[in-house]
């Protein structure tokens, strides 16, 4: 598999903060289109995106990562064995594939082995989170796990001892690190930002992201500071509607000066986990119609030249997405970058602004001020 982004620790010259740099990756939806496999796994490999949000459950239904693309480099126990991970602020937990897991989609993938850790301590504790199509069940541990340089010590994380299904086989990344709120977490593990700020392991008790488009590198994920590279634009704040996921509100959505969904007011989640955008279904319709799209989203390529931009009004303030993020262009086709689903919430109708919206912008998830911060991109 080709690297598009070789990995290298970019250290910053003062305080504790620390950059995890991000490879941008052929997104499993391209290698499966590649090989001619993609109808018959979609056919034989129904999900339901919205199963992640449903109040109360720790669900990581992992279809989502279909067009997935960015992920980093950590390492757990002593000496250092590495994984892959996403960095994903829709979930809470650290989990990677243990050696205690026969399961195919752990075999050809990086397997913790709690024998070769010196400061790995065992816990009687099991993990269970729920997928889209399955789940994944293992047990709780203890270890030392570095982010970049920073070295978190006795952090809670999940072996996993099943991974049922083929999902996993084909996905680039061995595991997940959730950078959501502790009170999402499954099993009630601590998450590992919260260790870093309780053991004052950065400056801020913040991290921002900045995601690359197209085929460039760059990306990263940085712990404890703002880049004012990425800030010449200013920064919006806007206040969390809930301590759960990273969930703000939403004024409406319009297109071309005309509000087209959530008139009334929504919700939305900021996840990084999400390479979508994530709409409910009655705007999903709507918008279909509005750009001249089919009801699955794929449209002419030379029609995508004449697109309007999509304006998400959050906070008072005008947030654009231009057609060249929620196009999505791969071997000759061309579809929306946005896909329906509907979640049942007390607040109302709930969006997800995933990977197409967060290229657009660099975030700053505030934990101090339980704030996200956005800054618009060249």
């Amino acid at each position: 598999m080709k690297l598009l982004l070789l990995l290298v620790l970019v250290g910053l010259a003062q305080g504790f903060q620390t950059r995890v740099p991000l490879r941008k990756m052929k997104s499993l939806r391209q290698r499966l289109r590649e090989q001619g496999l993609l109808e018959s796994y979609l056919e034989q490999h129904p999900y339901n995106l919205a199963a992640k949000y449903f109040p109360g459950i720790t669900v990581e239904p992992l279809e989502n990562y279909m067009d997935d693309e960015y992920f980093g480099t950590i390492s757990i126990g002593t000496p250092p064995q590495e994984f892959t991970v996403v960095f994903d602020t829709g979930s809470s937990n650290l989990w990677v594939p243990s050696v205690f897991c026969s399961s195919p989609a752990c075999r050809n993938h990086n397997r913790f082995n709690p024998a070769e850790s010196s400061t790995f301590l065992s816990t009687n504790e099991t993990l269970f989170i729920a997928y889209g199509t399955g789940s994944m069940t293992g047990v709780l541990g203890y270890d030392t796990v570095n982010v970049a340089g920073i070295s978190v010590r006795n952090q809670i994380f999940g072996l996993a001892e099943t991974e049922p299904g083929d999902f996993f086989y084909y996905s680039p990344f061995d595991g997940i690190l959730g950078l959501a709120f502790p009170s999402i977490a499954s099993s009630g593990a601590t998450p590992v930002f919260d260790n870093m700020m309780m053991e004052n392991l950065v400056d801020s008790h913040l991290f921002s992201v900045y995601l690359s488009r197209d085929d460039k590198g760059g990306s990263f994920v940085l712990f404890g500071a703002i880049d004012p590279f990425y800030t010449t634009k200013g920064i919006s704040w806007i206040p969390l509607s809930a301590e759960t996921y990273w969930q703000i509100t939403m004024e409406s959505v319009s297109v071309s000066g005309t509000p087209v969904a959530c008139s009334s007011g929504c919700q939305a989640i900021v996840d990084t986990g999400t390479s979508l955008l994530a709409v409910p279904m009655r705007a999903f319709r709507t918008l279909m119609k509005h750009l001249g799209a089919s009801s699955s989203g794929e449209i002419s390529c030379e029609a995508t030249k004449n697109l309007p931009s999509l304006i998400f009004h959050i906070n008072g303030q005008e947030f654009p997405l231009l057609p060249r993020a929620y196009v999505v262009k791969s071997n000759g086709y061309c579809s929306l970058g946005l896909q329906g689903m509907d979640v049942p919430t007390e607040e109302g109708e709930l969006w997800i602004l995933g990977d197409v919206f967060i290229r657009e912008y660099y975030v700053i998830f505030d934990r101090a001020n339980n704030k996200v911060g956005l800054s618009q991109l060249p």
